[in-house]
């Protein structure tokens, strides 16, 4: 017979640096405009778990996806250049992926229905504020928001949050 007793335990989840390359479209009506992207972006965060405040594990997981935001954007003019601020849904497919254990340990990720897998598909809702200069030059911060469980693991939920900051040039 085993029989456990004061178990406990507890986890964490964080944030990682990582980076998004992308280009846009921006069909503009007045001061609003539709704003379809193609961008390759990087999402994943850290974690780390303890039981009984003794034996404690984690790491980080980086993964890539193919975004496509459509946003509907909103421009104030200003003297040298434009305010704007918009969102929109986004749909990504994951590309790639990494997850690496404290101990350094690392496989790759691999996406489909599996257990031991990330679904490929990640949705959700895209917000954008910003500034582009006369020049062309631009400066942005965006929040995505995941709607759709990215893990195939029952009892679990699993979404991505992404908050950007970018810098670009708008031809």
């Amino acid at each position: 017979m085993l029989q456990l007793t004061g178990f406990s335990g507890s986890g964490n989840s964080g944030s990682l640096t990582t980076f998004n390359v992308g280009a846009f479209v921006d069909f503009k009506f007045g001061n609003v405009s539709l704003q379809p992207a193609l961008n390759f972006t990087g999402k994943g965060g850290s974690s780390s778990v303890s039981f009984d405040g003794e034996a404690n594990s984690g790491g980080k997981v980086k993964l890539y996806y193919l975004q496509v935001p459509v946003n509907v954007v909103y421009h104030v003019p200003a003297v040298v250049g434009d305010f704007y601020l918009g969102a929109g849904p986004y749909l990504g497919m994951g590309v790639s992926g990494k997850a690496k254990d404290n101990s350094g340990n690392s496989e790759d990720i691999k996406f489909g229905s599996g257990q031991d897998e990330i679904k490929r598909t990640d949705a959700g809702l895209n917000a954008i504020v910003g500034f582009k200069f006369k020049t062309g030059f631009l400066i942005n911060a965006n929040y995505d928001w995941g709607l759709t469980n990215i893990t195939n693991v029952d009892g679990i939920k699993l979404t991505n949050r992404v908050f950007g900051i970018s810098v670009g040039y708008a031809f």
